[in-house]
């Protein structure tokens, strides 16, 4: 085998304090690592220093004669996911169109986009498709599908380029992460049946996903390169069991503040649906559905990627025109008789991954977590110390308070996502939205956040609605489980039982 990529003696800074220090690392062809760390290790860093993404990359990469890391190497990972989505939504054109809906970029035309057109394998692409259940997709645009969905479009598409003359490095960033479970067996069952026609370097965080054709194994700790050999010999190392069995230290007490409202007495229901119906061309997503969340649930949304979950929420928490017009009471009020969207969203906190979308570089992390008091995207407004207090004190309750001067695009993706968690409680809401808030959290930080989650069903009044694709994986407070069962080509049934 030769030498596809190598870095030797490499020193990049993270910001003003950090440096990640790499004196040797190689990849050959053919082999598939893992590079396993926690939350802030520095597994990203050194993806995009591979990839030549870093400017550091010209001093401390080789790449092997005639391997072009722009055309040659294909990444699968949230960030990807969002830069396609901002470049597709700032192309939209759907105001201008006759039905008011552009498509954008369609799957299939993301998927081909990985092969020059003289390259293109019709069988190869029918393969791909059918075993990650894409058919139904393919003419549809990637702005229309869910996470879960476009992360199968990607991984159809860095398989798809896999199969050139010269050879190709995937670099797989959590790639089961969002994924319900059927869609998770195809994915590990594709990747380990292709994986003789590519290199690959899997990122992982928790051990349950790595994938099963790891050859070798890197552990990153604290932004260094700790240990890295043979799969079999590293998964044995101290190094790698530090990794996997720290546990969090959570909370006694919640930061004090006050509840606008006071505690929830009322024994009407928080939410009220009545006989919704939600449809987008000719795809009927919501039919009469009904549904009540009274003041004592904590409630478990879940289903397969792309069942309705999230239009669902859409209509809950404000952001759906659908809604109005259709039997939907809030709060004892019903949706359209008189209240603003500002409102409405002062009710809710969310953690979602179009939230996580929405936020570009130039904020700093204290000023994130502020601006949940405004429901804005960054801080916009004047803010106090008192706003100040209670966001230092959420991020010092979750562990990341040393992170408060970082700027948030400088942290790593799953302390965005502590981020945000703050940033949702600190205006004490009514009800808290979590659309798969553990993803990119290592299972530290994963029990810490259900730690917290079953503080705040104890400590506050504020009630839950948490949606999530990994089986049992949820805060002991749940109590209603709402499960989107496919139903044929119709939308869904939707199962509501209290556990």
């Amino acid at each position: 085998m030769r030498s596809l990529v190598s870095i030797n003696s490499a020193i990049c800074r993270l910001g003003r304090s950090k440096i990640l220090q790499i004196d040797k690392f190689e990849v050959q062809e053919g082999e598939h690592w893992c590079v396993f760390g926690v939350n802030g290790s520095g597994k990203s860093v050194l993806a995009d220093l591979l990839a030549s993404r870093r400017a550091e990359s010209s001093s401390y990469v080789v790449y092997s004669a005639g391997f072009d890391p722009s055309r040659d190497i294909h990444f699968v990972s949230f960030e990807e996911q969002q830069n396609l989505w901002r470049s597709d939504n700032r192309l939209d054109m759907s105001e201008f169109a006759d039905d008011a809906r552009d498509r954008g970029t369609l799957v299939i035309d993301l998927v081909r986009s990985s092969r020059l057109s003289e390259h293109q394998d019709q069988s190869l692409l029918d393969s791909l498709t059918r075993k990650l259940s894409l058919e139904r997709y393919l003419d549809e645009g990637i702005r229309f599908l869910s996470s879960g969905q476009i992360r199968r479009v990607l991984i159809a598409r860095a398989l798809y380029a896999s199969h050139m003359s010269v050879p190709q490095l995937l670099i797989l960033d959590d790639p089961l992460e969002s994924i319900d479970i059927e869609s998770q067996s195809k994915i590990r069952d594709t990747i380990a049946e292709f994986s003789g026609q590519f290199t690959s370097i899997q990122l992982c965080r928790r051990p349950q996903d790595l994938l099963s054709n790891i050859t070798h194994m890197a552990v990153l700790q604290d932004l260094e390169l700790v240990e890295q050999g043979e799969h079999d010999r590293v998964r044995a190392s101290e190094a790698y069991l530090q990794n996997t069995e720290k546990k969090p230290q959570l909370p006694s007490e919640l930061p004090c503040f006050v509840f606008e409202s006071g505690p929830l007495e009322t024994k009407e229901p928080l939410i009220e649906l009545n006989n919704i119906h939600a449809s987008y061309g000719a795809l009927q997503i919501l039919k009469d559905f009904s549904w009540k969340m009274m003041p004592d649930d904590h409630v478990l949304i879940e289903g397969p990627n792309g069942c309705g979950k999230s239009t669902l929420l859409s209509f809950i928490d404000g952001d759906n025109h659908k809604a109005y017009g259709q039997d939907v009471v809030l709060f004892g009020k019903r949706k359209g008789t008189g209240e603003t969207i500002w409102e409405l969203k002062s009710k809710f906190g969310v953690v979602s991954n179009e939230l996580h979308n929405k936020y570009l570089k130039g904020w700093r992390v204290l000023d994130v977590v502020v601006s949940g008091f405004f429901d804005s995207v960054g801080l916009y407004d004047e803010s106090g110390a008192t706003e100040k207090e209670i966001a230092s004190e959420w991020l010092e309750t979750l562990g990341i308070e040393s992170l408060c001067k970082n700027y948030y695009q400088e942290i790593s993706f799953g302390q965005q996502r502590l981020v945000l968690l703050a940033r949702a409680m600190v205006k004490s809401p009514k009800v808290l939205i979590l659309d798969e808030p553990c993803v990119g959290l290592d299972n530290y930080y994963r029990a810490l956040i259900f730690g917290v989650l079953d503080l705040i069903s104890k400590q506050t009044p504020t009630r839950m609605i948490y949606v999530s694709h990994t089986k049992d994986e949820r805060p002991s407070c749940i109590n209603v489980r709402l499960s989107f069962i496919p139903h044929g080509a119709g939308p869904s049934k939707i199962n509501v039982e209290r556990i």
